[in-house]
């Protein structure tokens, strides 16, 4: 799961990227219910952070009901955050689209063009996964 996160020195604060690539995993079904996710000391040397880094973004996903912690057994993807996450997957796509919705107006594309240029965009992530498959 390590390999997924990608930490941007202009992304914000460190805990909220990795707050945001848990949920976005969870979203995207690379991780479901009942899954482990790394210990945060294994994580936190993955990333080269602090563990307290590690455990704020895990805190605030247990917190939400998105991470459980079991004592002595780890922590795992909460049973609800499959049904919490069909909601929390559209909140961020809705986002998403917003932000692209915006750029594109402020570019003065029309409609039919962002949309090409989205279907465009798919395909090349396709690409990218085969070529790294």
């Amino acid at each position: 799961m390590a390999e997924m996160f990608t930490l941007r020195p202009a992304g914000g604060p460190i805990w909220k990227q990795i707050e945001e690539t848990i949920r976005r995993v969870i979203s995207s079904r690379q991780l479901r219910a009942g899954d482990p996710v790394p210990s945060v000391r294994q994580l936190a040397r993955t990333l080269s952070v602090t563990p307290n880094t590690v455990e704020r973004a895990y805190q605030r996903l247990i917190a939400a009901g998105v991470l459980i912690s079991r004592r002595g057994r780890g922590t795992f993807v909460a049973e609800i955050a499959d049904a919490a996450n069909s909601s929390g997957r559209e909140q961020m796509l809705q986002e998403a689209a917003m932000r692209f919705a915006a750029m594109a107006s402020a570019v003065g594309a029309p409609l039919d063009e962002a949309v090409n240029e989205l279907e465009a965009a798919y395909r090349r992530l396709d690409d990218v996964s085969s070529a790294a498959q």
